[in-house]
């Protein structure tokens, strides 16, 4: 039961003054809560933080007011000025002064009657809003605020700036927002003393008010100790999430999966090549975690062609020695197929049975399979997320893999967990995570990281080009695909925008089309799945020798004996895209190289994320280059992601809080599993106010 004192935050936006359902689906908007399919609460207001503030303490007179400022002036109200009948696109002006000048406070579409009310002829009144110069004359287009000189008082000095939406004005929200703060009630401290005192951390009410009541406007900055201390709120609920999770996830009793080596021994004597030391040492800590009594949960991070699969496959083995089966869940469709077809040769050599199972299987085909997996026939069952339906039953699961995390959240690890007695657990991911990321989102799990590449893998040669010089480019690869080469040319949209001026994949592919005919093919999104693999399949076995696509081709896409990737208009991609794009090659013995087509001007971001990309080819290098540009917020997409998305956070400026976070949630979780103790039940009231309900749910008498 969630604890009443929360009540009040938990109650509907629409119990506040002048919060209507159109209001409430307005602030839905704004709210940085992932909301799912619930409506706004009081309590998510309270964290919609201001993006600047403004400081309406300058009063400078009309003379001293710069063209832009805002300011705040004490002026006589001269005359009035009515828009000429019938001509209501002419403004409404009041004319005013002051000692040092004149100025005209100028209204669109205004009331007259209203005007007259609020700015009298004769009397001293004080506006505040943005300064405008023309030809010499000030003006001041629709003052924030207008009230009498005897009212200048009640005038806010700093105002914080809060996000909006279209329709949502900035007093509704503000109004919403102070109400919101008046229902805060007074709630045990959760943090203890000692953070308290090395951070110089306001309580949590002190904190909310300088944010949104600030005396200075340095009080509202997200690295000063008030929005800190949220931060670090934020953070220590997110650890005891993930450590409720993995608490969880380890009481449901693992088993230990020991094998001879055997069936292992066959696969690594059937590898064209020896592995990495990196890989060396993920087995055996893979190992190692399968033959304990509790589950594994690991998380493996590879660089694209690090090697991943290998590792898994021989993870595989070793639960096939102990009897047990394994399933391999991946993203797409396209990836599971190339997944079987790394795995099945290697598995039949090593005497083990590896099927596909995804929603296209249908009929005699389909019962056949589910037999297969419910006899345990198949030892290795690789997949789309259909593995996880109800209607699969294995005959003994011992080991999930689960391919490209970064797709699947919290919720699906404890979903998959609930099939077969408790599965071990190992994650892939081929985008390199920054630690700091790692920590947040996978705080629950125990990590391994492939370093290298592959033996014989050589670098791939990055350059940058601008658009203006394609028609060297399209020469340069007509010279290359005479020699047997292979290229991707990647563009950021499946057709053409008239929002968004680029080059559509549907007008490359149509403009290359002229220059290459039947030897260029087609791949996006929008293709349904057979025309999708039929176009990879024919650019995989050089019936077609360049692939014109969108970012499908991202995640997994195997075609050793492509040698070039083409990125048209680079600088609209994140740099962790770019670098999966340019993993696509470089995987044969040739040499590869990738062309990053921009259009000019560049902005300095995009700048330096293609100079990063010139730079170096380290996934991890790359990852937190781009958590420094662009923030975690956007690097991963977190909403779609599973990725946690903050609400107060950022990661940018906040990461030096996190390793405290962990370090503190463990601590509880050790001395208060059930979190029963008095700090324990204040810890209950900050997970429900920063939504991890479902981590509450996990505590056995929660």
């Amino acid at each position: 039961m969630r604890p009443t004192v929360l009540d009040p935050l938990f109650a509907a936006a629409t119990t506040l003054d002048g919060v209507g359902p159109k209001v409430a689906d307005l602030l839905a908007h704004v709210v940085p809560a992932d909301l799912g399919d619930r409506a706004v609460r009081v309590g998510d207001l309270l964290f919609v933080l201001p993006h600047s503030v403004i400081d309406r303490r300058k009063r400078p007179g009309i003379a001293g007011a710069a063209e832009g400022a805002i300011v705040t002036l004490e002026v006589f109200v001269d005359r009035h000025q009515p828009s000429p009948r019938g001509r209501p696109n002419v403004p409404y002006r009041v004319f005013c002064h002051d000692e040092t000048g004149e100025i005209a406070l100028t209204f669109f579409h205004a009331r007259q009657q209203w005007l007259e009310k609020i700015l009298p002829v004769g009397a001293d009144v004080v506006v505040s809003g943005r300064m405008e110069w023309f030809n010499g004359r000030a003006s001041m287009v629709h003052p924030d605020h207008i009230v009498s000189a005897d009212e200048a008082a009640s005038l806010p000095q700093i105002e914080p700036v809060y996000p909006l939406t279209a329709g949502l004005s900035p007093k509704t929200l503000a109004r919403a927002i102070q109400q919101a703060m008046a229902r805060l009630p007074d709630l045990p401290e959760w943090q203890e003393k000692s953070i308290l005192a090395a951070h110089s951390f306001p309580g949590l009410r002190q904190a909310l008010g300088a944010l949104h009541n600030p005396e200075d406007p340095a009080d509202a900055f997200p690295d000063r100790v008030a929005w800190r201390r949220l931060a670090y709120d934020e953070l220590l609920a997110g650890q005891l999430a993930l450590g409720l999770v993995r608490a969880r996830t380890r009481r449901l009793a693992g088993r230990s999966l020991k094998g001879d080596g055997g069936t292992e021994r066959k696969i690594r004597d059937a590898l064209p090549y020896s592995l990495t030391r990196s890989q060396q040492i993920a087995i055996s800590e893979i190992h190692a975690d399968l033959e304990k009594p509790e589950r594994m949960l690991r998380l493996l991070q590879g660089d694209v062609g690090a090697g991943k699969t290998v590792v898994a496959l021989l993870a595989m083995a070793r639960a096939a020695e102990a009897g047990a089966q394994s399933a391999l869940m991946a993203p797409t469709e396209i990836l599971a197929r190339q997944h079987l077809a790394t795995i099945a040769p290697l598995a039949e050599k090593a005497g083990l049975k590896a099927v596909l199972l995804t929603g296209r299987a249908k009929g005699k085909e389909r019962s056949d399979l589910l037999a297969a997996i419910a006899s345990g026939e198949a030892d290795i069952v690789i997949g789309t997320h259909a593995l996880f339906q109800e209607s699969v039953d294995f005959h003994d699961l011992g080991l999930a893999v689960i391919d490209e995390q970064h797709r699947f959240g919290v919720h699906q690890r404890l979903a998959i967990s609930a099939k077969g007695e408790a599965p071990d657990m190992l994650v892939m991911t081929a985008t390199p995570i920054p630690r700091t990321l790692v920590l947040t989102a996978f705080g629950d799990m125990d990590v391994s990281r492939l370093t290298e590449k592959p033996a014989g893998r050589k670098p791939v040669r990055t350059v940058t080009m601008p658009l203006e010089r394609l028609s060297d480019l399209v020469a340069r690869i007509e010279e290359a695909v005479e020699r047997g080469e292979k290229a991707f040319w990647i563009c950021p949209l499946v057709e053409e925008s008239e929002v968004v001026g680029l080059t559509s994949a549907e007008d490359r592919f149509a403009a290359l089309q002229r220059r290459f005919g039947a030897r260029i093919g087609l791949v996006h999104g929008r293709m349904n799945g057979a025309d999708k693999d039929a176009a990879m399949l024919g650019f995989r076995d050089g019936v077609t020798r360049i692939l014109v696509a969108t970012t499908v081709v991202e995640v997994g896409v195997d075609v050793p004996d492509a040698t070039i990737m083409v990125i048209e208009h680079a600088e609209r991609f994140g740099l962790a895209q770019l670098h999966q794009l340019r993993g696509r090659v470089g995987r044969g013995a040739a040499s590869s190289s990738c062309v990053l087509l921009y259009s000019n001007p560049l902005g300095e971001t995009a700048k330096a994320r293609l100079s990063v990309m010139r730079d170096t080819e380290d996934g991890f290098v790359i990852a937190e280059e781009d958590l420094r540009l662009r923030g975690e917020g956007e690097l991963l997409g977190t909403r779609q992601s599973g990725m946690p998305g903050f609400q107060v956070a950022r990661l940018e400026l906040h990461a030096d809080l996190l390793q405290t976070a962990r370090d503190d949630a463990r601590l509880v979780l050790n001395q208060d599993p059930e979190l029963e103790s008095p700090r324990g039940q204040a810890l209950r009231n900050l997970l429900y106010l920063f939504g991890r309900d479902e981590a509450v749910r996990l505590l056995r008498s929660g």
